[in-house]
């Protein structure tokens, strides 16, 4: 098989060499992951880029949100975002400290900085991000030893299903974009 040009960026869902899993599969991490894919489908019906994230609080669901940067012209409307502004008002405290933050894709750095700020002790994702993931494809900034907290990470968890639907969503929207030449 050939190798990709060095410049090529791999697929959503593609492991990356930077990974370093401090946390285990626990048992119901893909019943959580699930209901973040749903969340995620409830973004691309938006045509939103279909991202979605939930926060467990000691097994129960906290909050979910998806992607709403297009809907609410909010650059910092992500999914994580959105899940951790919704668990900090339904939990009544911004320290998140026995909350799973389960997310469909590898957080950007501002995600990754708000799990760090919001003191999250653990954070799951579906597939890896090859272009903006800072949870191990570019840095790890949730492991940072400068910083002072450090999250449990797990990627991988129903990373096919999480990057097929990325795939599919931007096969479309290339497809729909008018060709020049």
């Amino acid at each position: 098989m050939a190798e990709p040009p060095r410049d090529a960026a791999p697929d959503p869902g593609e492991p990356s060499p930077g990974f370093a899993f401090s946390g285990a599969v626990a048992p119901d991490d893909a019943h959580w992951m699930r209901l973040a894919l749903e969340e995620a489908q409830a973004a691309a019906r938006l045509r939103e880029v279909p991202v979605g994230a939930v926060l467990v609080r000691r097994g129960e669901l906290l909050a979910r949100g998806h992607n709403l940067t297009h809907t609410l012209q909010d650059p910092s409307a992500h999914a994580e975002m959105v899940a951790i502004r919704r668990g900090a008002q339904a939990g009544g405290h911004w320290r998140l400290l026995d909350c799973t933050l389960y997310v469909t894709l590898e957080p950007c750095a501002m995600c990754a900085g708000a799990l760090v700020l919001a003191r999250i002790p653990r954070l799951v994702f579906g597939a890896a991000d090859p272009k903006a993931g800072m949870c191990g494809s570019h840095e790890n900034l949730v492991q940072h030893p400068a910083l002072n907290h450090r999250v449990e990470l797990l990627g991988g968890v129903l990373a096919e299903e999480c990057g097929e639907l990325l795939r599919r969503f931007f096969r479309a929207r290339r497809a729909a974009e008018p060709r020049t030449g």
